[in-house]
């Protein structure tokens, strides 16, 4: 037994070495959060997004905000069934069941191991009749057409391969009239000076890198509403929300400590190195998105002006 757990161990701390020093780590993006597990820097939920924090006085206040701005941006409703694309452990589909009350919740999720919590919560929740989570790709999504109301994509469209399939996907899915809403990193727009554009780069390598974003993800807000338009939605708004993420998420983090207890030793003190940095060097190449986008065609129901 001993042996058995120094193995995995020794396995787990060659694991994060490789993921967090490699830059061409080899992992999927399942594997990384597998590596991750639940070291989720909130308090009382498991929730792995940045968080929306104009009001927010802790991490798992801001990160059920920015659930609730993605719920509100799409107009989440009694009438919709939705598609929530990379849920993680389910927490924003236990929210928005009760707060929003949607018809129903379907999930697709390609880590296996947040499925099977994901799902255990939202039967020890009750929902298991109105939140339906799944394995399964945004960019080959096991869905029919034209079921869905609304599709969204809370912190995850950066790693599908590649976003624009993933908006074709979502097209497919969606009933005439249906919303799309993703909250989404980009890179930010290119600085004028040389020094200022290292740092983004920098800033966005690091993070590409470790979290799996490809190559073919790294556009900015116009490039995003053009994709969105040649994928055949309209009414597209792309907008940035990235000054009420990560600055106030860092000053928060660098203040309260306490999390870190909750991360491998070797992303703790990655995580200490950073805090130790300006949020405007940290996050330099970083922008952070709503996006909203709407499929021609009237929803049933609804009634032309």
């Amino acid at each position: 037994m001993n042996n058995s757990r120094s193995g995995n161990a020794l396995t787990r701390f060659l694991g994060y070495l490789n993921w967090l020093v490699n830059p061409v780590h080899g992992l999927s993006t399942s594997q990384v959060y597998d590596l991750i597990g639940m070291a989720s820097p909130t308090g009382n939920a498991l929730y792995l997004n940045l968080g929306y924090w104009p009001a927010a006085r802790d991490v798992d206040e801001a990160s059920e905000a920015l659930a609730l701005l993605v719920a509100a941006t799409g107009s989440m409703g009694a009438a919709d069934t939705v598609l929530d694309c990379g849920f993680g452990f389910g927490d924003q589909d236990l929210l928005w069941a009760e707060r929003c009350g949607p018809a129903k919740i379907i999930g697709l999720n390609t880590t296996a191991s947040q499925v099977r919590v994901a799902r255990q919560r939202v039967v020890d929740a009750g929902l298991a009749g109105r939140v339906d989570l799944r394995e399964g790709s945004a960019t080959r999504m096991p869905i029919d057409d034209a079921s869905i109301d609304l599709v969204v994509a809370l912190e995850s469209a950066f790693h599908f391969d590649t976003r624009e399939d993933f908006f074709a996907e979502a097209f497919r899915v969606l009933v005439p009239g249906g919303r799309l809403v993703t909250a989404d990193i980009i890179p930010t727009p290119q600085a004028a000076g040389s020094i200022q554009r290292f740092r983004q780069r920098l800033s966005w390598y690091l993070v590409a890198s470790r979290f799996n974003i490809p190559d073919e993800n790294a556009y900015g807000i116009e490039a995003y509403e053009r994709k969105l338009q040649l994928s055949g939605y309209e009414a597209m708004s792309v907008r940035s929300i990235r000054e009420d993420v990560y600055a106030p998420l860092h000053e928060f983090l660098a203040a309260n400590p306490a999390f870190l207890r909750r991360q491998h030793p070797l992303a703790r003190l990655l995580a200490r190195a950073t805090l130790m940095r300006p949020a405007a060097s940290v996050y330099a190449g970083l922008d952070y998105v709503i996006g909203y986008a709407a499929k021609p065609g009237a929803r049933e129901g609804s009634t032309a002006e």
